[in-house]
């Protein structure tokens, strides 16, 4: 790999990290100002409504600037709602502009992957780039739950610093003001990542003809017999990806008898599955076998619905870690194929914005079924079995879908194809 590649890397670990801190330090927010607890959920749907809204935007954006650039503007929005969640902003609209920052950041961090390396390290790279943000995932949740346990948040208020913890009366507070601290030390190395040189034309135009064209390459992609795939896949695991994380503090709390902190770590193991199984792919997968791991996706909606026979911690964690594992190991060649695929057919941060746009209306569309159940007191179990046969059975449609195209149009033959000049 590139040097560049490893600042990447560090940039991203960082900002994922302050990203997951902030969900459960939020969390602890809402509980504070004792908000219903169907909002709870409302918190990612928040943070992914940029996604979606700023989608025709955000890759012409991404492709405007060298990728480096956008990763630093846009985690300073991080920073500022952040901030902002610190002096009384409510914890949604706060954690909405926290999300905008990662709206725009995703295009460039993806994106540059295809500036920076040939396509046959891209399973390698995401493969590495998903473990660790997976594991910054599991040490964001560790640490959110961390912070706002009262012993930790009582050694930083006793410490007094002027102008600082001096004004702080909550462990949420204190939370809130260490991760900016992580959205900081992130804006450091995105000033260090290099610029690969990657020019493009600019597309950013009239809001309506950039819109027009997004659609565009959004129907292009989803047209593509091997985008749309890969495609389906990924849409398909994030919106069910956000859903698991409440659903596992929900099953925590009434399987397990686990206070917020502690599901936060229950959630953290997940994420550790998820960068084992990531690594494995990086390892194992090459990218023109990439559609070999689809079954896998059928394994995973399985064992999550066998949550519902768990009631002891040890074998909570072996299960959560099994789920975790499967997931990273069908996702990560999905999203090489992903990146591949719309770099042949357009830019790389159009396509990755389409992707997103794709992914994050998923996880706005399960997380509103999830909010709606949880505020009509559907048992969690219950919720469970729904969630797992739905990942099982759209699953199964992808693979059939994709064993037609293949028999009739050999549709694998076009991974690893390079871009055509003048495009």
């Amino acid at each position: 790999m590139k040097p560049g590649f490893y600042t990447i890397m560090a940039a991203q670990f960082f900002s994922s990290l302050a990203d997951n801190a902030l969900l459960i330090a939020a969390i602890a927010l809402l509980t504070q100002i004792h908000s219903p607890e169907w909002m709870t959920p409302l918190l990612k749907s928040f943070f992914v409504l940029s996604y979606v809204l700023l989608a025709p935007f955000v890759g012409a954006f991404a492709d405007r600037l060298p990728k480096g650039k956008v990763m630093l503007i846009t985690n300073t929005i991080k920073v500022a709602g952040c901030v902002l969640m610190f002096y009384g902003l409510h914890p949604l609209l706060a954690y909405a502009l926290v999300g905008l920052g990662a709206a725009a950041y995703s295009p460039a961090k993806y994106g540059i992957l295809t500036e920076l390396l040939p396509h046959e390290r891209l399973v390698e790279a995401n493969g590495w780039i998903e473990g660790l943000t997976v594991l910054s995932i599991i040490l964001g949740t560790v640490l959110g739950g961390l912070l706002i346990t009262p012993e930790v948040a009582d050694w930083f208020l006793h410490t007094k610093l002027p102008g600082y913890f001096e004004h702080m009366d909550t462990p949420a507070e204190v939370a809130v003001f260490v991760i900016a601290l992580a959205y900081v030390i992130a804006g450091l190395f995105n000033m260090k990542i290099p610029d690969t040189g990657a020019r493009y034309v600019s597309e950013l135009r009239h809001p309506v003809e950039m819109t027009r064209r997004f659609f565009g390459c959004f129907a292009e992609l989803w047209k593509d017999k091997l985008g749309q795939i890969s495609l389906a896949v990924t849409t398909l695991f994030w919106g069910a990806g956000a859903t698991l994380q409440f659903i596992v503090l929900k099953w925590a709390q009434v399987a397990l008898n686990l206070s917020l902190n502690k599901g936060a770590v229950l959630q953290g193991v997940c994420a550790f599955g998820v960068a084992f199984g990531a690594v494995l792919a990086a390892k194992y997968v090459p990218l023109k076998k990439s559609m070999r791991v689809l079954p896998v996706g059928v394994a995973m909606g399985l064992v999550c619905m066998s949550m519902v026979f768990v009631n002891k911690l040890g074998t909570a964690y072996l299960l959560i870690i099994i789920i975790g594992a499967l997931s990273g190991f069908f996702v990560v060649p999905m999203n090489a194929i992903l990146q591949h695929r719309g770099h042949v057919l357009m830019s790389a941060g159009r396509s990755i914005a389409i992707q997103n746009f794709n992914e994050n209306l998923s996880v706005l569309f399960m997380l509103g079924l999830y909010s709606f159940l949880i505020k009509f007191d559907v048992h969690v179990n219950t919720v469970i079995l729904m969630f797992g046969g739905f990942v099982m059975g759209s699953m199964t449609l992808v693979i059939l879908r994709h064993y037609y195209a293949q028999k009739h149009f050999n549709v694998e033959a076009c991974i690893g194809e390079e871009k055509p000049v003048g495009l």
